[in-house]
């Protein structure tokens, strides 16, 4: 290690534009990881934090909250336990004079049912009456605050904003939290419409109606519009350009290990083991990738701090830990790569 550390000081210049380019590599792979991670999350933060295991649903919807619609004469014969909860959802775009309008998901709650109750807010407090709602930290980005008066589409009504919660988005749009007689008035339904479906906290939850099915979690959200074709092209793209810059980065490894043999044929020369050298070789690479990864991780936190809120990013720390672990383990390969020709390198050969 002593040997590898004097060389990178002697050779600062070299050894720096490397660990610049591991740098560089390392920053584009977390932010592309993060922005990924925080979009698919934007699809599913309500969803997610209604600790819900499935979703009942009418079976001709296609697995879509918004289409699904259960009647009075469906949830009748339904028996609902402290894990379920009704659910009504409706696209809508939130609009108030003075600020811009927001493009929202309106989801309609009984408030005395599971979601409703284990809600979490950030300021004000639950809606007590039906012209009330809470709604999105998001909605702050667009200078909404408490005590607001704001319209849903072209309806005449009025709603007032009575508390703010986080994390409540669906489709990447805001979450508005209102009540269930708010949502048959958006979808223009009579009272005989109860909900969009059931959300349940218990996953094998049995519906007793035909027409009804009960889908997982994981099955629901990946028939979201667009989230698995989002998710698929994002990895995709880290995927390649994982395999790119593992590439790029053994390649300069090697290439700066082939550099050396002059220098290894003296040091062989001079009584040094090939061992030695060989555990020199592989040090180097590892302080090399190490200080790029680190410094990589540096900038990737201080961009996440500057980056306005209106950018969804996240970090998925399993994930970001195998992507540092492929990194440092593609330098030691790089620097492997040319051992053999370090092990019978031939001191006479090279220095005469």
């Amino acid at each position: 290690m002593y040997l590898a550390w004097k060389e990178i000081k002697h050779e600062k210049l070299r050894y720096g534009l490397i660990i610049g380019m591991i740098l560089l590599i390392s920053y584009l792979v977390y932010i592309l990881s993060g922005l990924a991670f925080g979009l698919a999350q934007q699809n599913t933060e309500a969803i997610d934090s209604w600790g819900a295991q499935s979703v009942i649903l009418d079976k001709d919807a296609n697995t879509s909250l918004q289409q699904s619609m259960l009647t009075k004469s469906q949830t009748d014969k339904m028996t609902l336990t402290k894990q379920e909860s009704y659910v009504g959802q409706s696209a809508i775009v939130a609009k108030e004079a003075n600020h811009a309008k927001v493009s929202a998901q309106f989801i309609g709650l009984d408030w005395d049912q599971f979601i409703g109750k284990k809600l979490v807010l950030t300021s004000g407090h639950k809606p007590t009456k039906a012209n009330q709602v809470v709604v999105d930290d998001g909605f702050k980005t667009s200078n909404y605050k408490l005590g607001d008066t704001i319209k849903f589409n072209s309806n005449a009504d009025t709603y007032k904003i009575v508390g703010f919660t986080h994390n409540a988005k669906i489709d990447i749009a805001p979450v508005v939290y209102g009540d269930l007689s708010t949502w048959r008035t958006l979808k223009k339904l009579p009272d005989t419409f109860v909900a969009s479906g059931v959300i349940s906290q218990n996953a094998q939850y049995k519906p007793g109606v035909d027409q009804l099915k009960n889908y997982s979690v994981a099955a629901f959200i990946n028939k979201l519009p667009g989230y698995s074709a989002q998710n698929m092209t994002f990895t995709f793209m880290i995927a390649f350009l994982m395999i790119i810059s593992l590439v790029v980065i053994a390649v300069f490894l090697y290439i700066l290990t082939i550099q050396k043999i002059p220098n290894y044929a003296v040091l062989r020369a001079q009584g040094v083991p090939s061992r030695v050298l060989v555990s020199n070789t592989i040090n180097q690479a590892l302080l090399l990738v190490f200080g790029g990864l680190a410094l990589g991780v540096g900038l990737t936190a201080l961009t996440a701090a500057l980056l306005p809120a209106g950018v969804p990013i996240a970090f998925n720390w399993p994930i970001l830990a195998v992507v540092t672990v492929g990194i440092l383990l593609t330098g030691v390969i790089g620097a492997l790569i040319p051992v053999k020709l370090i092990l019978k390198v031939d001191p006479v050969s090279v220095i005469a």
